[in-house]
């Protein structure tokens, strides 16, 4: 099981946690960052040999890329083709991982993820997304994510609603639900399956650094 993170968005933290996964996704200026933060975050994640993706979002940094915003699939292929080209002028890019929003519009719209298998054009790059996104799945790293709950359906508990972010106790038992049974325990109490490679945790976490580096001794030891 690999360990990834949401990185060059701007939190503290980032520097602290690349020795500890081993998946970086960059945001690419415009959910949030800037070309010198890119610049910055593939440097560190090259020292720590760390798999460096692209991390596009909707180009709204008021809300952080967590709102959809009301676009053509046209539009969301301009603006995913720009993000990850301008982290592959800084360096190879590995796979491609949509921010906040565009995240939950690509797992629920089939249109929307064409747009964005279109933004990538011939590059040979995989999607990272949760299981299920293609009836087959080829082409997608499949994730869970470790601090956030999730509903009966297998999706996301939304932002903003009681218990949908996870403390540290709840984030360590989730992970163990994770690698010795492959489920997690929903908001209703049930547990489900869930199929992942690798276990995102985001990086505006305010404990992210102890959490992260607590999962890392959790994966390397299970």
């Amino acid at each position: 099981m690999k360990l990834n993170c949401d990185l060059g968005e701007g939190f503290a933290c980032e520097g602290a946690v690349m020795p500890f996964i081993d998946q970086a996704n960059i945001a690419c200026d415009a959910h949030a960052g800037s070309m010198e933060l890119m610049r910055q975050t593939v440097i560190l994640a090259r020292e720590h040999k760390v798999s460096i993706g692209a991390h596009p979002g909707y180009p709204d940094r008021e809300n952080f890329g967590r709102i959809s915003l009301e676009s053509t699939p046209e539009q969301i292929t301009e603006w995913v083709t720009e993000q990850v080209a301008a982290l592959a002028s800084l360096t190879p890019v590995d796979y491609v991982k949509p921010h906040g929003a565009l995240y939950q519009d690509m797992m629920s719209s089939p249109e929307i993820l064409a747009a964005i298998r279109c933004a990538l054009g011939d590059r040979p790059l995989m999607i990272q997304a949760q299981f299920g996104v293609m009836n087959d799945d080829l082409g997608v790293l499949t994730e869970a994510f470790a601090d956030r709950r999730y509903t009966d359906t297998g999706d996301l508990l939304p932002r903003g609603q009681p218990g949908s972010l996870l403390n540290a106790k709840e984030i360590e038992e989730q992970v163990y639900l994770l690698l010795n049974f492959g489920e997690v325990k929903t908001d209703s109490g049930r547990r489900i399956r869930i199929k992942a490679d690798s276990l995102c945790v985001h990086g505006d976490n305010p404990d992210g650094v102890r959490i992260i580096r607590r999962l890392r001794e959790i994966i390397d030891n299970a």
